[in-house]
């Protein structure tokens, strides 16, 4: 009987940041898988922070290859406790609305993060920022420095919603 081929566990750290809410953000993201590190960042001219942490995510999940199990380490409590407290569950069956029967703000990327997390097994981990944590450090100067770049492009799904 053949051995059932376990999926490689990747870590997945990340931060955003913007400069103002709404102003100049970016995300930064570190994938660890073994020996194998991948850093990735981007800025947009006029965000939001909640947004480029939602991005930051996305970016680490989008770049995976094949279904993995991933762990995310991430100090933004609004994007681990979605999942560990199982809001996105309750948005989904009230059609993308919170329990207050309003609409979820960024649905463009909730919807995005739901579908990739979908495709993998995921696990959350919240670190406190600015707290030492190596790999958030990282990502926090990798979204930071994203942010600061010059001739950013739009956050289109913000710009749409403003």
């Amino acid at each position: 009987m053949p051995e059932e081929k376990r999926p490689k566990h990747v870590q997945i750290y990340t931060d955003g940041s913007s400069k103002g809410n709404p102003g100049p953000g970016g995300y930064g993201t570190v994938l660890v898988f073994g020996k194998f590190r991948k850093e990735m960042s981007q800025g947009y001219a006029c965000t939001t922070n909640n947004r480029m942490e939602l991005m930051a995510v996305i970016a680490g999940l989008e770049a995976l290859f094949e279904t993995c199990e991933a762990t995310v380490i991430s100090d933004s409590k609004y994007v681990v406790q979605a999942f560990q407290d199982k809001w996105i569950v309750g948005w989904r069956k009230r059609g993308w609305k919170t329990a207050k029967k309003e609409p979820v703000k960024n649905k463009d990327l909730w919807l995005r993060l739901d579908a990739l997390a979908s495709k993998h097994t995921v696990h959350w981990k919240w670190v406190k920022g600015h707290a030492g944590h190596t790999e958030n450090e990282r990502c926090d100067w990798l979204a930071t420095t994203a942010a600061d770049g010059k001739n950013l492009p739009p956050d289109e799904g913000f710009e749409s919603a403003g």
